[in-house]
Order: C-alpha cells, then sequence, then structure tokens
C-alpha cells in the first residue's frame, strides 16, 4: 500500500492533534477529571505511531494490526461514554434517583438493536476476518450513537444539566460516531473488494471528520467552563429563610433530648 501525499498530510495533521490535544489536556487540569478519555486520546496517538510504522516495516500484517487496534479504539470510545454518563447523572458520586435503573436500561437496550443490526449486516466481503470486524466496527457505531442519544434524552428527562466540557466531549465523539455508523453501513453495502475507491473516499472523510472534532475539543477543553449563574434575588430570600427555620427547629430538637 503506498502511501499518497494526502496520506501523509493527514496522518500528520492527525498525530499534530492528538499530541496537541493530550497536552491541553494535562495543561488545563481536564486529565483529572476526565481519564478514560485521555487515554483514549493517548491510544490514538499510540495507534497513529504504530500503523505508520507497520505500512512502512511491516506490510503484510498491516491489515491485521489495523483492525484490532481499531477494535481497541472502539472499546475505549465506549468507557468514554461511561464516564462521561458519571459526569452527567452522578456529580455527586451517587446516581441520581431511579437514573442508574433507566441508565442501564437504555445500555442493555442499545447493546440488543446494535447486535440485531450487526447481525443483519452482511458485509460485502470474502474474508472471514475482515467480515467479523467490519461487523465489529458497525456495532460499535451503531451503539455508541444509541447511548449518545439515550444519554441526552435521558439527561433532559431527568432535569440534569450537562457540564459544558462533558457537553463538549459528548458533541464531539456524537458526531464522529454517526459518521461512522453511515461510513460503515456503506462500506458494507458496497464491500472493499468490490468497491476499495469508495472505502478509500469514505475513510478519509472520517480522518476529517476526526480532524474537525480533535479542532473542536482542543478549542472547548482549553476554555474555562463558564461561572454557575447567580440565583435571583428571591430563590435567595426563600434558601435563607428555610436555613433559618431548619436551624429552629434543629434547636428545638436538642432541648426536648436534654434530660
Amino acid at each position: 500500500m503506498q502511501l499518497t501525499s494526502f496520506d501523509r498530510f493527514v496522518w500528520a495533521a492527525s498525530f499534530a492533534g492528538n499530541l496537541l490535544l493530550l497536552l491541553v489536556l494535562w495543561r488545563r487540569g481536564r486529565a483529572q477529571s476526565f481519564p478514560v478519555f485521555t487515554a483514549f486520546i493517548a491510544s490514538s496517538l499510540a495507534r497513529t505511531i504504530i500503523i505508520f510504522w507497520v505500512l512502512r516495516d511491516l506490510p503484510r500484517d498491516y491489515r491485521f494490526i489495523f483492525w484490532s487496534l481499531s477494535a481497541l479504539d472502539e472499546a475505549l470510545q465506549l468507557l468514554v461514554v461511561y464516564e462521561l454518563a458519571v459526569h452527567v447523572f452522578r456529580p455527586t458520586g451517587v446516581w441520581a434517583r431511579d437514573v442508574r435503573r433507566t441508565f442501564a436500561g437504555v445500555a442493555w437496550g442499545g447493546i440488543l438493536l446494535a447486535a440485531a443490526l450487526a447481525c443483519l449486516d452482511v458485509p460485502a466481503t470474502t474474508d472471514p476476518v475482515q467480515a467479523y470486524f467490519l461487523r465489529g466496527n458497525f456495532f460499535s457505531a451503531a451503539l455508541m450513537s444509541e447511548l449518545f442519544v439515550g444519554m441526552v434524552a435521558l439527561s433532559v428527562t431527568a432535569g440534569l444539566p450537562w457540564k459544558t466540557h462533558v457537553a463538549r466531549i459528548a458533541q464531539g465523539l456524537g458526531v464522529y460516531s454517526i459518521f461512522c455508523v453511515a461510513r460503515d453501513s456503506a462500506s458494507s453495502a458496497l464491500g472493499l473488494e468490490h468497491a476499495p475507491h469508495t472505502f478509500i473516499v469514505l475513510s478519509h472523510l472520517r480522518i476529517l471528520v476526526y480532524l474537525a472534532c480533535e479542532g473542536y475539543w482542543i478549542a472547548m477543553l482549553w476554555q474555562e467552563a463558564p461561572a454557575p449563574r447567580e440565583l435571583p434575588e428571591s430563590v435567595l430570600t426563600q434558601v435563607y429563610a428555610l436555613q433559618r427555620q431548619v436551624e429552629y427547629d434543629l434547636t428545638r430538637l436538642r432541648s426536648w433530648r436534654r434530660p
């Protein structure tokens, strides 16, 4: 497989983007808040280096290593989804009431639906290993898309706010996952052997979408999250009145317990 000028450009851009994003995560202290997302970006950086080296020195093993690293990449993305869900639905360290059970139902429903779609999908290829990885990638991309939609719907229903950085990471991954579903669907329908040029074009588009997500994350995660909005004066007055009432009730309870 010969690298074109465009291939070299997007590889260099992806490497530079992952490296810059990793530096932003560490420099701005986001790595502590999002350790799984940081691991995902670090893995993507290492993947870029490994794939480039394998393509140059081990071309016969390129396809197997490429698909294997892609599977690892998809698994890390699913862990990122869970990390974002924890930030949204467990902001104080405890899952919001009834949300954990509902989120588990959304997750299992998404797994069953994605698995059904992957089983119905028939990759147009005679290579069983290639077909296995294509179905696996389609399953992962479909599940990611379903989980993001479910998370947004559940947070709105439960009245739980999205923190700024959580929302930005989720938006980028959501767009990327939806595009991957479309790309994998087209690749499975056309087949790598019957339409190799189309697959290459779709792969280039996927990389460009990821580069756009990288730029978005770099810009958004460098900025500080906006300060919480101040409560209206009327609400503050009610809070202070409630606080005084609680203090009064506690004083009475203590007086009753004295001998």
